[in-house]
């Protein structure tokens, strides 16, 4: 008797044939409301798949969705099921690429993603029409009005978590019904981002890369009977509308909900800030800035990543760019100021900076401060260190100079702290700075009324 030698390719047709088998019976099972058998079917084939799903055809790899997805809402797990029975209307969206690997087994890719990521060249392109999501309607119509009606009360009760979850089954659920409402994403995201989960950063960046924008018609039209007004889909909201004084339907109208684009590369460029993803977060602002260059929150965003990264000379020129955006930002010039003050060639630009924002703000005590610290004062201790040395090697006429010139520094930054006073007179800090401005500058009446103050205010605060 001859051996029998069975080809790779035979044995991977034997092996492919049986997993047909059991992902049809665990279809079976399923539609029968036999839950045990379809849960067992579905575990054999996983067994045999080993994970490799591409191997399956795309109507096997439909029915492996309906059957495992039905299993799972059956027996309680919703949220798990409903992502199964999502990746059924992903079959017909997605195109599907095909050919054979490196064993010469037969492979089928659902999207160019996955393609690109098989290594596989040569691949063909095709599409395909799934069949088995108009069964899911009575099933899945209860799950997703409870799901609607939980994600709603978890929000309210400010349960984010919970509603995150829920608004993301709800989508699914609609997904495996043929309804592919990113709506519901994106109200999963901002529940996750509210409850300060770390989903939210995969959520928003989901919704990005999806080309998600939240700009979506509705049709409406009321009832002639019953005055009620009711959403349609765009072909029945047309035919109404075209039996116009004749048909049941009045006032037709559409409303256009609002582009939330920018809101999106907004919220996740600061989540990644929060995060400490620096890197990600700049490369997330860069990408939002090319879209929309005018966009103020994202150039302050970039400034603050910058500035979290140590990346001054960026930051620097972001605060410039911000000014640029808008020149009423009084955060973004003083932040200029205080950054070009720390070179003591830049005085002069820095003292620009800090009488812009004075001049959108008389009032602004951090400039008012900045005015006398950041420019006249400058470093203070360099300056004695020099007198004193010059004092002791006997060089009077330098002594007097280096003397005379910081005290016409002073006299110049005086007005910013007189103004600063003005604002706090019982800061203590402010008081003695002006009764030592005062000493320097010679003021003696000044000098003894500010020494008088300062004991006055420390008498109060023992």
């Amino acid at each position: 008797m001859k051996k029998i030698i069975l080809s790779m390719a035979l044995v991977a047709t034997t092996i492919a044939f049986g997993q047909k088998k059991e992902i049809a019976a665990a279809v079976k099972a399923a539609d029968a409301g036999d839950n045990a058998t379809a849960a067992a079917q579905i575990a054999a084939a996983e067994a045999s798949i080993g994970g490799k799903l591409y191997t399956l055809e795309p109507a096997v790899q439909e029915q492996y969705y309906y059957a495992k997805g039905l299993s799972l809402l059956k027996s309680g797990k919703t949220a798990e099921g409903a992502s199964y029975l999502a990746k059924i209307n992903d079959l017909g969206k997605n195109k599907i690429y095909t050919g054979k690997d490196a064993n010469k087994t037969k492979v089928y890719y659902v999207g160019k993603t996955a393609a690109d990521q098989s290594g596989i060249s040569g691949l063909k392109e095709e599409t395909y029409v799934p069949n088995l999501n108009g069964k899911l309607g009575v099933v899945v119509n209860p799950l997703l009005q409870k799901a609607g009606n939980d994600a709603q009360t978890a929000y309210d009760a400010k349960n984010y978590i919970v509603a995150a979850d829920k608004f993301n089954e709800v989508y699914n659920l609609l997904n495996a019904a043929g309804q592919d409402n990113k709506q519901y994403l994106y109200y999963s995201a901002v529940s996750y981002a509210q409850g300060k989960s770390p989903k939210a950063i995969d959520a928003y960046n989901n919704l990005i890369d999806s080309g998600y924008t939240g700009v979506e018609t509705t049709y409406l039209a009321k009832d002639k009977k019953t005055g009620k007004v009711t959403s349609f889909d765009k072909t029945t909201w047309e035919l109404y509308k075209k039996a116009g004084a004749a048909g049941d339907y009045t006032d037709f109208k559409t409303e256009v909900s609002k582009n939330v684009e920018q809101e999106l590369y907004e919220t996740n460029a600061a989540l990644l800030l929060d995060a400490g993803r620096y890197d990600e977060s700049l490369a997330l602002i860069g990408k939002g800035l090319q879209k929309f260059p005018g966009n103020t929150k994202l150039t302050e965003l970039q400034g603050t990543a910058y500035y979290k990264a140590g990346k001054m000379d960026q930051f620097t020129q972001n605060l410039k760019d911000q000014v640029a955006k808008n020149p009423t930002d009084k955060n973004a010039w003083y932040n200029l100021g205080v950054l070009t003050s720390k070179d003591p060639a830049k005085a002069a630009e820095a003292e620009g900076y800090f009488k812009k924002v004075l001049e959108l703000d008389p009032n602004n005590i951090p400039a008012l401060q900045a005015m006398f610290f950041n420019v006249y004062l400058g470093d203070d201790k360099k300056v004695t260190d020099e007198a004193e040395a010059a004092r002791k090697a006997k060089k009077t006429d330098l002594f007097n100079k280096i003397l005379d010139e910081r005290r016409a520094r002073f006299a110049k930054g005086l007005p910013y702290v007189e103004k600063w006073y003005s604002l706090e007179p019982n800061n203590l800090e402010v008081v003695s700075l002006l009764k030592g401005l005062y000493q320097t500058t010679r003021n003696d009446a000044k000098f003894q009324e500010f020494k008088a103050k300062e004991a006055a205010l420390k008498a109060t605060q023992k």
